[in-house]
């Protein structure tokens, strides 16, 4: 056996991994079933303007990306994808939501939300925060 250690990781070694991850943890985990949440605002073109990309699983709803083009912040169009994708979650059976922001992005806006700091990882990368939130749904 020989370790092998790389700067670029090879799609096929990626999927080998995570191909084996998945095997052990369906072996495992009670919920087999998470389904993808994607909340999409477009323009006339048809281009996305702002939006929600994450998944339910279980009891959780995790938020990957919540984006809104910048001329539209401040229009409360966040906020309406964010209720939406809560909403969601709610008849899909989830009781929480999990979700991470940058310290320069948005973690007031979750705290208006009802979102709640569950941990921090402090200078990430460098000199900034990565803040991760947690909220129940009522």
């Amino acid at each position: 056996m020989e370790f092998q250690i790389t700067d670029k990781i090879d799609d096929n070694d990626k999927a080998k991994i995570l191909e084996k991850l998945v095997d052990f943890n369906l072996a495992r985990i009670e919920d087999k079933n998470p389904k993808e949440l994607g909340i999409y605002l477009r323009n006339k073109q048809g281009n996305i303007i702002a939006g929600l990309m994450g998944e339910t699983h279980g009891n959780w709803l995790t938020i990957e990306f919540l984006w809104v083009n910048e001329d539209l912040r401040g229009q409360s169009v966040g906020s309406q994808i964010l209720e939406k994708a809560e909403s969601i979650a709610k008849e899909r059976g989830c009781n929480f939501v999990f979700l991470d922001t940058f310290s320069f992005q948005a973690p007031a806006f979750y705290k208006k939300h009802g979102y709640q700091e569950a941990f921090i990882l402090e200078a990430y990368p460098l000199t900034g925060k990565r803040v991760f939130f947690t909220k129940i749904l009522n």
